[in-house]
Protein backbone atom coordinates (compact mmCIF):
# COMPACT_ATOMS: atom_id res chain seq x y z
CA UNK A 1 0.00 0.00 0.00
CA UNK A 2 2.76 2.62 1.11
CA UNK A 3 4.22 1.65 -2.56
CA UNK A 4 0.87 2.94 -3.85
CA UNK A 5 1.15 6.17 -2.10
CA UNK A 6 4.25 6.81 -2.72
CA UNK A 7 3.90 6.54 -6.94
CA UNK A 8 0.80 8.76 -6.61
CA UNK A 9 2.68 11.19 -4.71
CA UNK A 10 5.73 11.00 -7.08
CA UNK A 11 2.44 11.30 -10.22
CA UNK A 12 1.31 14.06 -8.04
CA UNK A 13 4.50 16.14 -7.86
CA UNK A 14 5.59 15.56 -11.77
CA UNK A 15 1.64 16.96 -12.74
CA UNK A 16 2.64 19.72 -10.28
CA UNK A 17 6.27 20.12 -11.84
CA UNK A 18 4.62 20.44 -15.42
CA UNK A 19 1.97 22.71 -14.75
CA UNK A 20 4.87 24.91 -12.83
CA UNK A 21 7.08 24.83 -15.68
CA UNK A 22 3.90 25.21 -18.23
CA UNK A 23 3.17 28.40 -16.51
CA UNK A 24 6.82 30.29 -16.53
CA UNK A 25 7.37 28.90 -19.84
CA UNK A 26 4.20 30.91 -21.35
CA UNK A 27 2.99 34.18 -21.39
CA UNK A 28 -0.50 34.81 -20.84
CA UNK A 29 -3.18 36.91 -22.70
CA UNK A 30 -0.37 38.19 -24.51
CA UNK A 31 -1.83 42.22 -25.04
CA UNK A 32 -4.60 41.28 -22.79
CA UNK A 33 -8.41 41.12 -24.31
CA UNK A 34 -8.46 44.64 -24.68
CA UNK A 35 -5.20 45.58 -26.53
CA UNK A 36 -6.00 42.27 -29.36
CA UNK A 37 -9.18 44.15 -29.95
CA UNK A 38 -8.06 47.32 -30.33
CA UNK A 39 -5.03 46.16 -32.93
CA UNK A 40 -7.92 43.86 -34.73
CA UNK A 41 -10.43 47.31 -34.98
CA UNK A 42 -7.67 49.57 -36.21
CA UNK A 43 -6.98 46.89 -38.97
CA UNK A 44 -10.66 46.43 -39.46
CA UNK A 45 -10.99 49.91 -40.37
CA UNK A 46 -7.81 50.10 -43.21
CA UNK A 47 -8.76 47.08 -44.72
CA UNK A 48 -9.86 47.25 -48.32
CA UNK A 49 -13.44 47.09 -49.43
CA UNK A 50 -12.24 43.39 -51.10
CA UNK A 51 -10.12 42.34 -48.15
CA UNK A 52 -12.97 43.49 -45.69
CA UNK A 53 -15.83 41.48 -48.13
CA UNK A 54 -13.92 38.56 -48.14
CA UNK A 55 -13.06 38.65 -44.22
CA UNK A 56 -16.71 39.20 -44.00
CA UNK A 57 -17.21 36.07 -46.00
CA UNK A 58 -15.15 34.06 -43.94
CA UNK A 59 -15.91 35.06 -40.74
CA UNK A 60 -20.04 34.00 -41.70
CA UNK A 61 -18.79 30.22 -41.35
CA UNK A 62 -19.31 31.70 -37.36
CA UNK A 63 -21.96 33.66 -37.31
CA UNK A 64 -21.88 37.01 -34.96
CA UNK A 65 -17.95 37.21 -35.30
CA UNK A 66 -15.95 39.68 -36.24
CA UNK A 67 -12.58 40.18 -36.24
CA UNK A 68 -11.94 41.89 -33.09
CA UNK A 69 -13.86 38.86 -31.22
CA UNK A 70 -11.80 36.50 -33.22
CA UNK A 71 -8.40 38.20 -32.22
CA UNK A 72 -8.27 36.34 -28.82
CA UNK A 73 -9.25 33.28 -30.07
CA UNK A 74 -5.37 31.52 -30.57
CA UNK A 75 -5.21 32.51 -26.76
CA UNK A 76 -8.40 30.69 -25.91
CA UNK A 77 -6.96 27.35 -27.31
CA UNK A 78 -3.40 27.48 -26.42
CA UNK A 79 -2.09 24.45 -25.49
CA UNK A 80 1.66 23.00 -25.76
CA UNK A 81 2.11 22.63 -29.69
CA UNK A 82 1.18 25.65 -30.23
CA UNK A 83 2.35 28.49 -26.99
CA UNK A 84 5.69 28.83 -28.85
CA UNK A 85 4.04 30.25 -32.21
CA UNK A 86 3.04 33.27 -29.74
CA UNK A 87 6.79 34.81 -29.28
CA UNK A 88 10.23 33.85 -29.88
CA UNK A 89 13.26 34.53 -27.79
CA UNK A 90 16.19 36.52 -28.44
CA UNK A 91 20.13 35.73 -26.31
CA UNK A 92 20.37 38.89 -24.18
CA UNK A 93 23.06 41.31 -26.17
CA UNK A 94 21.06 40.83 -29.41
CA UNK A 95 18.68 41.64 -31.44
CA UNK A 96 20.01 39.95 -34.77
CA UNK A 97 17.51 37.28 -35.59
CA UNK A 98 19.02 33.85 -36.34
CA UNK A 99 16.82 31.64 -37.27
CA UNK A 100 18.29 28.26 -36.27
CA UNK A 101 19.45 29.90 -32.99
CA UNK A 102 15.69 31.85 -32.11
CA UNK A 103 13.06 30.04 -34.15
CA UNK A 104 14.05 26.11 -34.65
CA UNK A 105 12.17 24.20 -36.66
CA UNK A 106 9.84 27.17 -37.03
CA UNK A 107 8.22 27.20 -34.31
CA UNK A 108 8.24 31.06 -33.02
CA UNK A 109 5.73 33.11 -34.10
CA UNK A 110 7.69 34.58 -36.73
CA UNK A 111 7.00 31.00 -38.41
CA UNK A 112 3.62 30.62 -36.93
CA UNK A 113 2.69 34.10 -39.01
CA UNK A 114 4.07 32.56 -42.23
CA UNK A 115 2.53 29.21 -41.75
CA UNK A 116 -0.97 30.86 -41.23
CA UNK A 117 -0.52 33.68 -44.07
CA UNK A 118 0.47 30.76 -46.65
CA UNK A 119 -3.33 29.35 -45.49
CA UNK A 120 -4.95 32.43 -46.26
CA UNK A 121 -3.10 32.91 -49.59
CA UNK A 122 -3.94 29.73 -50.77
CA UNK A 123 -7.25 27.73 -52.03
CA UNK A 124 -7.64 26.13 -48.80
CA UNK A 125 -11.27 25.24 -47.81
CA UNK A 126 -12.93 28.74 -46.05
CA UNK A 127 -12.97 26.46 -42.80
CA UNK A 128 -8.90 26.44 -42.95
CA UNK A 129 -8.64 30.06 -44.35
CA UNK A 130 -10.38 31.17 -41.69
CA UNK A 131 -8.32 29.56 -38.96
CA UNK A 132 -5.49 30.74 -40.32
CA UNK A 133 -7.53 34.76 -40.42
CA UNK A 134 -7.92 33.88 -36.36
CA UNK A 135 -4.52 33.01 -35.68
CA UNK A 136 -2.89 35.75 -38.19
CA UNK A 137 -4.89 37.89 -36.49
CA UNK A 138 -3.44 37.36 -33.10
CA UNK A 139 -0.21 36.82 -34.00
CA UNK A 140 0.83 39.61 -35.82
CA UNK A 141 -0.51 42.06 -32.28
CA UNK A 142 2.01 39.62 -30.57
CA UNK A 143 5.06 40.54 -32.47
CA UNK A 144 4.47 44.09 -31.62
CA UNK A 145 4.31 43.54 -28.23
CA UNK A 146 8.22 44.10 -27.00
CA UNK A 147 8.35 41.34 -24.83
CA UNK A 148 6.72 38.91 -27.60
CA UNK A 149 10.45 39.21 -28.89
CA UNK A 150 12.22 39.75 -25.73
CA UNK A 151 14.99 38.05 -23.75
CA UNK A 152 15.29 34.22 -23.25
CA UNK A 153 17.05 34.01 -20.05
CA UNK A 154 14.13 35.99 -18.35
CA UNK A 155 11.69 34.37 -20.40
CA UNK A 156 9.78 37.46 -22.12
CA UNK A 157 10.18 39.40 -18.52
CA UNK A 158 8.28 36.66 -17.12
CA UNK A 159 10.32 35.87 -14.60
CA UNK A 160 10.91 39.75 -13.14
CA UNK A 161 8.35 39.99 -10.78
CA UNK A 162 7.37 43.64 -9.51
CA UNK A 163 4.10 44.96 -8.15
CA UNK A 164 2.50 47.85 -9.76
CA UNK A 165 -1.05 48.98 -9.66
CA UNK A 166 -0.85 47.91 -5.44
CA UNK A 167 -0.62 43.82 -6.64
CA UNK A 168 2.12 41.75 -7.73
CA UNK A 169 2.77 40.99 -11.01
CA UNK A 170 6.03 40.80 -13.82
CA UNK A 171 6.96 42.64 -16.70
CA UNK A 172 5.28 41.07 -19.44
CA UNK A 173 1.90 41.05 -17.57
CA UNK A 174 2.88 44.71 -17.47
CA UNK A 175 3.28 45.51 -21.03
CA UNK A 176 0.61 42.69 -21.36
CA UNK A 177 -2.56 43.97 -19.74
CA UNK A 178 -0.88 46.53 -16.44
CA UNK A 179 -0.14 49.80 -18.15
CA UNK A 180 -3.84 49.62 -20.60
CA UNK A 181 -5.61 49.15 -16.83
CA UNK A 182 -3.24 52.29 -15.86
CA UNK A 183 -5.00 54.09 -18.35
CA UNK A 184 -8.45 53.11 -17.42
CA UNK A 185 -10.17 53.24 -21.23
CA UNK A 186 -13.13 51.65 -23.04
CA UNK A 187 -11.90 50.58 -26.77
CA UNK A 188 -13.28 53.62 -28.50
CA UNK A 189 -11.17 55.56 -26.40
CA UNK A 190 -8.22 53.24 -26.52
CA UNK A 191 -8.19 53.40 -30.20
CA UNK A 192 -8.71 57.03 -30.13
CA UNK A 193 -5.29 57.47 -28.01
CA UNK A 194 -3.94 55.17 -30.37
CA UNK A 195 -4.51 57.37 -33.40
CA UNK A 196 -3.78 59.97 -31.78
CA UNK A 197 -0.27 58.72 -30.97
CA UNK A 198 2.62 60.48 -33.39
CA UNK A 199 4.71 57.28 -34.86
CA UNK A 200 7.99 57.71 -35.83
CA UNK A 201 8.99 58.86 -39.31
CA UNK A 202 11.17 55.67 -39.76
CA UNK A 203 8.58 53.78 -38.66
CA UNK A 204 6.00 54.56 -40.89
CA UNK A 205 7.78 53.09 -44.81
CA UNK A 206 5.01 53.04 -47.37
CA UNK A 207 6.27 49.22 -47.60
CA UNK A 208 5.31 46.37 -45.21
CA UNK A 209 8.60 45.52 -43.37
CA UNK A 210 9.33 41.82 -43.04
CA UNK A 211 8.55 39.60 -40.05
CA UNK A 212 12.45 39.98 -39.09
CA UNK A 213 12.50 43.62 -38.86
CA UNK A 214 9.23 43.78 -36.85
CA UNK A 215 10.54 41.65 -34.44
CA UNK A 216 14.31 42.96 -34.11
CA UNK A 217 12.03 46.57 -33.61
CA UNK A 218 10.58 45.05 -30.58
CA UNK A 219 13.58 43.61 -29.35
CA UNK A 220 15.24 47.26 -29.60
CA UNK A 221 12.60 48.72 -27.35
CA UNK A 222 13.32 45.78 -24.60
CA UNK A 223 17.19 46.41 -25.22
CA UNK A 224 16.65 50.30 -24.58
CA UNK A 225 18.12 51.80 -21.33
CA UNK A 226 15.28 51.99 -18.73
CA UNK A 227 13.09 49.68 -19.87
CA UNK A 228 13.73 47.20 -17.09
CA UNK A 229 12.21 49.46 -14.15
CA UNK A 230 14.85 49.65 -11.44
CA UNK A 231 12.36 48.34 -8.54
CA UNK A 232 8.55 48.28 -8.41
CA UNK A 233 7.71 50.43 -11.99
CA UNK A 234 5.84 53.51 -10.56
CA UNK A 235 3.83 56.94 -12.24
CA UNK A 236 7.11 57.87 -14.09
CA UNK A 237 7.56 54.56 -15.62
CA UNK A 238 3.83 54.21 -16.99
CA UNK A 239 4.11 57.69 -18.20
CA UNK A 240 7.49 57.28 -20.59
CA UNK A 241 6.10 53.64 -21.42
CA UNK A 242 2.56 54.56 -21.99
CA UNK A 243 3.57 56.60 -25.29
CA UNK A 244 5.83 52.95 -26.58
CA UNK A 245 3.11 51.01 -26.12
CA UNK A 246 0.08 52.97 -28.13
CA UNK A 247 3.03 53.48 -30.95
CA UNK A 248 3.09 49.11 -31.16
CA UNK A 249 -0.76 48.91 -31.09
CA UNK A 250 -1.05 51.53 -33.70
CA UNK A 251 1.33 50.06 -35.80
CA UNK A 252 0.09 46.29 -35.42
CA UNK A 253 -2.76 47.21 -36.31
CA UNK A 254 -1.52 49.02 -39.31
CA UNK A 255 0.24 46.18 -40.74
CA UNK A 256 -2.14 43.60 -39.89
CA UNK A 257 -4.97 45.59 -42.35
CA UNK A 258 -1.61 45.65 -44.68
CA UNK A 259 -0.59 42.24 -44.64
CA UNK A 260 -4.56 41.05 -44.85
CA UNK A 261 -4.98 43.46 -48.02
CA UNK A 262 -2.20 41.34 -49.63
CA UNK A 263 -3.32 38.37 -48.98
CA UNK A 264 -7.08 38.14 -48.89
CA UNK A 265 -7.93 39.23 -52.23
Amino acid sequence: MSCIYGRASLLVRGIFSLALLWAFATPVWSWGVQGHQVVATIAWQELSPLARAQAVRLLALEPGQTLPSVSTWADEHRGPATAPWHYLNFPRGTCQFDAQRDCPGGQCVLGAIERQRAILASPATDAERLRALKYLVHFVADVHQPLHAGYRDDRGGNMVQLRFLMRGSNLHALWDKGLLERLALDNSALIAAVQAQPIAPALLSTSLPTLVEIAEESCRIVAQPGFYPQGDPGEAYSIRMTPVLLQRLGLAGRRLAAMLNQVLP
